[in-house]
């Protein structure tokens, strides 16, 4: 359905099957695949890339300017994968020179009121529930769950296959696998219920928990620790992930909350 309060500029690439509701203005830097569905009084901004079928409630603003005071202008680009949900008065700022896109993977559910700052990178199947502001330059990986009201600090790094409690100040990086809560941030667990869910079995699930014993459990300090997991346990990719992911931490990883 066509409306008269649409502004939708001749240069913006839109696929078939897209639909818009009323109020919502498209700038002409914007590529919109098939099958996606925009709600009304949005706003996509020059530099968005959405994807298909994706779902995009009212009062969302895709591609707005960094709140970076460094930013001059510059082409960037915010980009939303396929399958992606963003509900009511979510925004997602596009990059600046330090990184020049901000990118939404596939299939991820961001929850009302939630900000995606400049530069941010988001991977696959991630979902981020109402309320919550991620700074400059955070990445989060695949599948990682982040609980309402969650503040994260700029460049910070959330692990895959997460689990943070709501209400959350993030301001070290969270490994992969683990459940984060309490204050300040903690490891509380392995998020075991998840990692299940999405087809772990029970011996990999254990492979986890016992590296987060040496971890966490050993009154080892972190080098310590990585050194007697590297000594300890067998080289495999969840091993080595986890290694990895500590290894290239640059703030520090959260603390034992247990």
């Amino acid at each position: 359905m066509d409306y008269p309060n649409t502004v939708i500029h001749s240069d913006a690439r839109i696929a078939p099957g897209v639909t818009i509701g009323p109020f919502t203005t498209i700038a002409g830097n914007v590529e919109i695949g098939e099958g996606t569905q925009i709600g009304s009084n949005v706003t996509i901004l020059d530099g968005a890339r959405i994807g298909a079928n994706c779902k995009i409630f009212p009062g969302a603003v895709i591609a707005g300017v960094p709140q970076d005071l460094k930013f001059k202008g510059e082409e960037t680009l915010a980009i939303i994968g396929d399958n992606t949900t963003l509900r009511e008065c979510v925004t997602v700022n596009r990059g600046t020179a330090s990184k020049g896109q901000t990118v939404v993977g596939n299939n991820c559910l961001i929850m009302a009121y939630s900000h995606v700052a400049h530069d941010c990178t988001l991977g696959n199947n991630i979902i981020i529930s109402n309320a919550t502001q991620l700074a400059g330059e955070v990445i989060i990986d695949d599948f990682a769950v982040i609980g309402g009201g969650t503040l994260v600090h700029q460049f910070s790094r959330l692990g895959a296959h997460i689990m943070v409690q709501g209400g959350a100040l993030i301001n070290k990086d969270i490994p992969p696998f683990v459940m984060a809560a309490r204050e300040p941030i903690s490891y509380t667990g392995v998020n075991s219920v998840g990692l299940r869910r999405r087809g772990f079995t029970s011996e990999q699930v254990d492979e986890i928990l016992s590296i987060y014993r040496d971890l966490y459990m050993s009154k080892l300090n972190v080098t310590e620790a990585l050194a007697k997991i590297e000594a300890e346990h067998p080289v495999t990719p969840i091993r080595n992930s986890i290694i990895d992911f500590i290894r290239s931490s640059e703030r520090g990883i959260l603390r034992c909350g247990v």
